[in-house]
């Protein structure tokens, strides 16, 4: 039976995207992996035997003469930099423009749309605009991402149910059109602690630092929201539809929406690949998706040196990966955009990101630099052979024999 393991090295770019004085001139420059090459001891021979090299222009990553695998780049068609939308547009939905607007542009609506909904609404702070819901759930700005690009929903769960906080999400997210509305929660904590944790920035944004109001300390759970997302168009749904097993490991458990699949978070790079080794021997068909978070976070960070040894902890455990694949097994390695820890911001880069495509029955060759992310999905599906998704175009004939 045929599988697809589809593992996202998250924020691993290859360069700026040729929009990126137009989009975010902030990023021109950018470069993660070569950047990294550069500026750390990495040494990543597994991923250069897959064709790396030919991606970035250094001589401190090999260009092998004969790789592994088929090697290429993917543009990003959604706008700007982010990873909801990027593994969104990777499962093969076609970007929407979303609203960038700080929460204080829709706090009237929302608040109204609560309230019809048979809530309790307060607004803490007049001078600062969030809203506290039945005294437990705060809604405001996402303080991580870019200013206006997203919402928090942020609960103590000892005192609510995620289930429903969540209900409360969907409120919100009918009501704006911003990319993401992130519905989260953790236990251990009190909505005192959520509102000590309130800080105010430039623009008007109005937030909660997350980590310092504890939420991710102890039974965190979250579930990202999007704009113009339908996960019946996506690889996932198709192939679960289709009869095939679907698993979502690390933060792919958190930003993709399947029903029937099974669901595994975590966060840690080591235990994250160990998820995918148990999946390869136990799961017959269907797709295996995985996401490395830990190098977006130390991109976050603006630490070269740990990004790296994240980096480095993947390649050391792809023979056993690569071992573990049965003869008509595909294995697509790919980034969502950048994090360039030298660029001098701590954001998100708009980056081409790394494409590698693997497989004992597959010809390697050079797939260029593809227009969406979305040629991953396309593929998928194609070599599956069940409806394609929305968006993309399948290479499956260019590395096919």
């Amino acid at each position: 039976m045929k599988r697809v393991l589809l593992l996202v090295i998250d924020s691993l770019g290859v360069g700026a995207m040729d929009d990126v004085l137009e989009v975010r001139p902030q990023d021109e420059g950018a470069n993660t992996l070569l950047h990294l090459a550069e500026n750390t001891d990495l040494h990543i021979p597994n991923l250069e035997r897959m064709g790396a090299g030919y991606l970035v222009n250094t001589s401190r990553i090999k260009k092998v003469r004969d790789p592994i695998a088929s090697f290429g780049s993917s543009n990003l068609a959604h706008f700007g930099a982010d990873t909801y939308q990027g593994h969104q547009e990777i499962m093969g939905t076609k970007p929407k423009m979303p609203v960038e607007k700080p929460f204080s542009f829709y706090i009237d609506k929302v608040e109204k749309a609560l309230i019809k909904n048979g809530y309790n609404v307060e607004r803490p702070d007049p001078n600062h605009p969030f809203l506290l819901v039945n005294g437990l759930v705060t809604v405001a700005d996402n303080l991580e991402a870019d200013p206006g690009q997203n919402y928090n929903l942020t609960a103590p769960l000892d005192y609510i149910s995620f289930e429903e906080e969540l209900k409360i999400g969907y409120i919100v997210r009918e009501n704006v059109e911003v990319g993401r509305v992130i519905v989260f929660g953790g236990k251990g904590i009190t909505i005192d602690d959520i509102l000590k944790a309130v800080e105010i920035k430039e623009n008007g944004i109005v937030g909660i630092d997350a980590p310092k109001s504890g939420v991710y300390k102890s039974g965190y759970m979250v579930r990202h929201l999007g704009y113009g997302v339908n996960p019946n168009v996506q690889v996932p749904t198709l192939l679960k539809k289709a009869g095939f097993q679907v698993s979502l490991i690390g933060k792919m458990a958190d930003v993709i929406e399947c029903e029937g699949a099974e669901y595994l978070p975590m966060v840690e790079t080591e235990k994250v690949i160990d998820l995918v080794c148990d999946k390869l021997k136990t799961q017959e068909n269907g797709l295996i998706a995985a996401n490395v978070q830990e190098t977006d976070l130390a991109g976050h960070a603006q630490d070269p040196i740990l990004y790296a040894n994240k980096l480095m902890t993947v390649d050391k455990r792809l023979p056993e990966v690569i071992s573990l694949l049965k003869g008509e097994d595909m294995f697509v390695i790919t980034g969502d955009h950048g994090n360039d820890p030298t660029i001098g911001h701590s954001h998100h880069t708009r980056e081409r990101a790394l494409l590698l495509v693997f497989g004992k029955t597959f010809l390697p060759c050079n797939l260029g630099t593809r227009q969406t992310l979305s040629d991953i999905g396309a593929t998928i599906a194609d070599y599956m052979e069940v409806h394609r998704p929305e968006n993309g175009t399948s290479f499956l004939k260019d590395i096919t024999y």
